[in-house]
């Protein structure tokens, strides 16, 4: 035997490793943004209590979140590919948590509303840039791998922020739906202070301060618009001139990202075929089936006159179906590429959808957790293999941008769902509107499940335009570590 074989084998360190910390750093990032978007509608009815107002009157504290976000999104690609990707997340999610503490504190309306503006301005810079980071890290292929890991807690977050919000409201106060942020925000810091390497490309990018100024004021004054005008009503002058504003300047935002040389938004990469089909397809597969997240919980609790345990109880189950389906999706897509599976996915949820039609107010739980629970197992079709089937053509150096753009058309796709649900819902109502003491009838809620269904079937038969193309299969060795860390074939 000789000496080398008599020493002892060291296993390199993973927390030495970026392959390993960037995708840690993404989950905590991504969970602790979807977690907190979702518990927030939780806390309304006590915030209405405490400070004497009608659910109406807490538009400001709903509102401002995405309004917020959307404004930074724009800047998120310059800050990634001109200063060191690390601080730019650290630095994001040190204000995220000190504004969710702010917020737990708040003496009043307005202080909320002022604190909740600040998360979302931290939440729009945390998202790009934790995706910017894992397209630096990974290859197309590397993260078909990864995914079937980190999109754990990605979709566990939305299935349990209700439950957690409703305890945390019921035994303690509303303020813990802020407060709970802390903790975990604080862990997220201090082990990317520790673990998170530096990531920075090797070229600086001009600040295009025109396009930023254009393209936030577009994005903000348009999420406005699509997000109050379900509540406010369309017509309404702040409303209307939100969404007439915004369309203006993101005229004048396209004009100008396309005739500049750096510009803010580098709109010319959807010049490539395949992420510009990719990215209408998540835009438009993202209104069925965030639409249908929206939907059943109110028609659990409105049409079914059930609480919100039973809701987020029912719900919970689309969560595992997603799991099942991304443990067979990183496996199928080497072999039959993005098209089969993404419109296959999409048409699976426009059959659900049919399903939930059938639903009225004697349908059982256990009925509609299994619904849910097939909703997931299509929806796992979806969202992964579209986000990596947009980077697939690109270039590794267009990766903050791809991630930008990418988070811009999720953002509104998001924002558009809940927007056609409610649009759907006030058009088969009695009176033509909604109120906080009327209800639409069980045949508004089927109609709104039949136009999320035609709108999968749209969006799924144009996903198989996508093809067969495959990923770049990685250079030999290139998965080793993160294989061995995240997953198991």
């Amino acid at each position: 035997m000789s000496v080398s074989d008599a020493l002892p084998r060291h296993r390199p360190n993973p927390l030495r490793n970026q392959r390993v910390i960037v995708p840690i750093m993404s989950v905590f990032t991504v969970f602790m943004v979807i977690v907190d978007g979702s518990i927030t509608t939780v806390a309304l009815p006590s915030l209405a209590r405490q400070f004497h107002l009608s659910p109406g009157g807490l538009d400001g504290v709903v509102v401002i979140y995405p309004v917020c976000l959307a404004m930074v999104i724009p800047a998120s690609a310059w800050l990634l590919e001109r200063h060191d990707g690390r601080h730019v997340m650290l630095c994001a999610l040190a204000l995220f948590t000190l504004a969710s503490g702010f917020c737990g504190a708040a003496a009043n309306l307005p202080q909320l509303v002022v604190f909740r503006a600040l998360q979302g301005l931290a939440a729009g810079a945390l998202m790009p840039v934790s995706q910017g980071l894992m397209f630096r890290t990974f290859t197309p292929d590397e993260q078909m791998r990864v995914s079937r890991v980190t999109i754990i807690p990605q979709q566990l977050a939305p299935a349990i922020a209700p439950l957690i919000g409703g305890s945390l409201v019921v035994t303690l106060s509303w303020r813990w739906v802020f407060y709970v942020n802390v903790p975990v925000g604080l862990a997220a810091v201090t082990f990317g202070l520790f673990f998170l390497g530096e990531h920075r490309e090797h070229h600086t990018a001009r600040l295009d301060l025109t396009g930023l100024l254009l393209s936030a004021a577009a994005m903000g004054s348009l999420m406005y618009g699509v997000c109050a005008g379900p509540d406010q009503g369309w017509a309404t002058p702040a409303v209307l001139t939100a969404l007439l504003t915004g369309a203006a300047l993101l005229g004048l935002a396209i004009r100008h990202h396309l005739r500049v040389d750096q510009p803010a938004l580098r709109l010319r990469l959807f010049a490539d075929r395949y992420f510009r089909k990719a990215s209408l397809v998540s835009f438009a597969g993202l209104i069925p089936t965030m639409g249908t997240m929206f939907l059943v919980p109110l028609f659990i609790q409105q049409a079914q006159g059930r609480d919100a345990l039973a809701s987020g109880s029912t719900t919970f189950t689309e969560a595992f179906g997603v799991l099942l389906t991304m443990q067979l999706v990183g496996l199928l897509y080497q072999r039959v590429g993005p098209g089969p599976i993404v419109g296959g996915g999409l048409l699976g949820v426009a059959a659900v959808e049919l399903l939930l039609a059938t639903c009225d107010t004697h349908t059982s739980l256990w009925t509609l957790r299994l619904y849910m629970f097939l909703l997931g197992v299509m929806m796992g079709a979806f969202f992964i293999p579209v986000t990596i089937a947009s980077v697939t053509t690109l270039n590794r150096s267009d990766s903050a941008q791809a991630a930008t753009l990418g988070t811009v058309v999720r953002q509104f796709g998001m924002a558009l769902a809940p927007t056609v649900v409610t649009a759907t819902l006030v058009l088969n109502s009695s009176h033509g509107h909604l109120t906080a003491d009327t209800s639409p009838s069980v045949a508004g809620y089927q109609t709104a499940f039949l136009v999320l269904a035609g709108t999968a079937l749209l969006a799924g038969l144009y996903a198989f335009s996508l093809g067969r193309r495959r990923i770049p299969e990685a250079e030999p060795g290139a998965t080793a570590t993160m294989a061995a860390a995240f997953t198991t074939d």
